[in-house]
């Protein structure tokens, strides 16, 4: 029996995901046809299973209850022990995964919620791209992975954002190089303005307005010192179009002009 992956025995097991997985078999598996108990262990192999059924998992004496859109992934060495009500279909992926001195924390078992169909589609494409290009089978794995450890919260055991947060965060993402207000982010987010506020400084520690302001300096930064855009199509890209506003605005920042912070300044 191999615990060097478990942080509790048969219920959570830290995954290193930095790096992507080697898959070694994909499928759609069909099982409860002929019998309804399968005990095994895959010595060398992660196990990613994405449920269509209901029936009973036991992983290294710890039983679980799964459902539809239930996914489990089991480490290495684990036993497992499936009993089904009938026919029983699911979603699998067996790889192996490089030790890592950082790993992320996840339930033997989950239920995948609105996660599912995403997970499903990962999962499909890998199996559709192993025969011909397996690299790209191994990048599906690994989204689906990340996405399977998102599903219990951030690793250092803090409470994921609330959805509008979430939205608002991402709906600034997708259009710094836009003008961005308040009320338009709010509308995106699916709450009122204030509600927005008072939802995003308790979980950033900043405003909106400060947070839109820094990600289009950070993003300015980044192009200046690793692109060689002109500097009046990056302050474009960041949403500042008078160049004298983003000459200010890095000034401000960090201390230098534009060029300057392109020269290594700042």
């Amino acid at each position: 029996m191999n615990h060097s992956y478990w942080t509790e025995p048969g219920r959570t097991v830290g995954v290193p995901l930095d790096g992507p997985p080697r898959v070694a078999g994909l499928g759609v598996g069909v099982h409860g046809v002929t019998r309804a108990l399968d005990v095994f262990r895959l010595p060398d192999l992660w196990q990613l299973h994405l449920y269509r059924y209901t029936a009973e998992l036991t992983v290294d004496g710890v039983t679980h209850q799964i459902r539809p859109g239930h996914v489990s992934l089991v480490p290495p060495g684990a036993v497992v022990a499936f009993r089904y009500r009938g026919r029983s279909e699911h979603l699998y992926a067996h790889f192996a995964l490089d030790g890592a001195a950082r790993t992320e924390g996840v339930p033997v078992v989950q239920d995948a919620g609105a996660q599912t169909p995403a997970l499903s589609e990962l999962l499909l494409l890998a199996i559709a791209s192993a025969p011909r290009t397996p690299r790209r089978a191994d990048a599906e794995v690994w989204g689906a992975l990340w996405r399977v450890a998102a599903l219990a919260g951030p690793a250092d055991g803090q409470p994921r954002p609330h959805r509008a947060v979430a939205a608002a965060l991402a709906h600034i993402e997708s259009h710094l190089a836009e003008p961005l207000a308040v009320p338009e982010i709010a509308r995106a987010s699916g709450v009122s303005h204030n509600h927005l506020l008072r939802l995003f400084r308790a979980e950033t520690g900043t405003t909106v307005v400060a947070y839109v302001r820094r990600r289009r300096m950070e993003r300015a930064r980044h192009l200046l010192r690793e692109s060689t855009l002109p500097i009046a199509a990056i302050a474009d890209a960041v949403g500042i179009g008078d160049l004298q506003a983003f000459n200010k605005a890095c000034r401000r920042e960090w201390g230098a002009s534009p060029r300057g912070v392109r020269g290594g300044e700042g």
